[in-house]
């Protein structure tokens, strides 16, 4: 079963692994989980910080 990785350098998924690690976020079971990984990184972001104010 393929693994899917968000490229945060070049905005592509990408399927297993190809680039170096420190430009991916990832594994992710589908393409468009993979797609929609920025928007679940800038959710948890709000979230955090959400958390710092209280």
């Amino acid at each position: 079963m393929p693994q899917f990785w968000y490229n945060v350098k070049t905005h592509q998924v990408e399927e297993d692994a190809q680039s170096d690690w420190t430009a991916l976020i990832g594994p992710y079971n589908t393409r468009e989980e993979a797609e929609a990984a920025l928007e679940k990184v800038q959710e948890r972001n709000a979230a955090w910080e959400a958390q710092d104010d209280e």
